[in-house]
């Protein structure tokens, strides 16, 4: 049974940096794609950044590109999202989300598995 558990969010200043964590179980973790999704009050939920099972390959949403970085540690079963610059707008609930296969992409469809989430708020 696969679990993805995330942690590191909390309340932190415009401007300021969070990493968040992901720990996955149930299935061989470099098998598959990664990815971070985030969903404000009132809105949708949307892509934030995947990388691929070897960790060779990411992509970003073009809102955070140079913002957020997205990797992973495949011996520790964890993938990790830095987050720097924090704006009020990047408030929301992060989940991460394990692919169906190696590489992920922007899609949430492509995704089968969820974490809870982890709240994000950045104070202006």
């Amino acid at each position: 049974q696969v679990q993805l558990v995330e942690s590191g969010g909390g309340l932190v200043q415009a401007g300021g940096s969070l990493r968040l964590s992901c720990v996955a179980s149930g299935r061989t973790f470099s098998s598959f794609a990664m990815g971070w999704f985030r969903q404000a009050p009132g809105q949708d939920r949307e892509f934030v950044a995947a990388i691929s099972g070897s960790g060779g390959s990411t992509v970003y949403r073009d809102s955070v590109k140079g913002q957020f970085t997205i990797s992973r540690d495949n011996a520790r079963n964890t993938v990790y999202l830095q987050m720097s610059s924090l704006k009020p707008d990047d408030t929301a609930v992060y989940y991460c989300a394990q692919g169906r296969l190696r590489y992920g992409g922007s899609s949430p469809q492509n995704y089968n598995y969820w974490g809870q989430g982890t709240q994000v708020t950045v104070s202006s």
